[in-house]
């Protein structure tokens, strides 16, 4: 909000409560799914007694039958203005041809919108202790029906971000993530695997 984004966009909003703890009434969010996974998590949400904030939208998207670009403007999201993304757990599990379908959506609209999402590196760009990590964590999510199926390399990545239009990108491996968000302090336990990598860009 201090930078003037009035609009707030989570993809594969899953469980995600910001929109029931947001401290800016003037802060428009919009929770986008599955149009199934949407309907249990309002059920959930009936049976506990929470009630839906003003400032939230429902955008349920089925990407078989629909775009992201029509769920959102159905839910009254503003294309003219600018908006943040929240993309975290998701792109692991998505085509390329998915992933970059939406990354040039949000590079296509205004100057100051932007989008943190979270993604894996390929396999050989880890350490030992890494892959082991990752392949038992491989083996369940394909247990449960939803497969990894997208690698990026950081740098090719950065690269294919600024060809889109971001800038003021920021790519933060496990350990400058324990640095940004828990500082030097040696009592938090040291973080397992060395697979997973968050980026954050804006537009312009």
């Amino acid at each position: 909000c201090a930078q003037g984004v009035r609009q707030y966009v989570v993809l594969g909003a899953g469980l995600d409560t910001f929109a029931y703890r947001n401290p800016w009434p003037e802060l428009r969010v919009f929770e986008v799914d599955h149009p199934a996974t949407q309907a249990w998590k309002r059920e959930r949400l009936e049976q506990a007694g929470i009630g839906i904030p003003d400032s939230l939208r429902f955008a349920p998207v089925d990407f078989e039958h629909g775009t992201l670009a029509a769920g959102l403007e159905a839910a009254g999201f503003r294309a003219d203005q600018p908006v943040f993304f929240s993309w975290l757990g998701v792109v692991p599990y998505l085509t390329r041809e998915a992933a970059f379908a939406t990354l040039r959506l949000i590079a296509g609209l205004p100057v100051g919108s932007g989008v943190v999402f979270d993604y894996c590196i390929p396999r050989e760009q880890m350490s030992e202790g890494a892959q082991r990590v990752f392949d038992a964590l491989a083996e369940r999510v394909a247990r449960a029906g939803e497969p990894f199926q997208l690698f990026l390399d950081p740098d090719a990545l950065s690269s294919e971000l600024r060809a889109l239009g971001f800038t003021r990108i920021a790519d933060l491996d496990g350990a400058a993530i324990r640095q940004r968000w828990f500082g030097a302090d040696a009592q938090q336990p040291p973080l397992h695997g060395g697979s997973g990598r968050m980026v954050s860009a804006r537009v312009g």
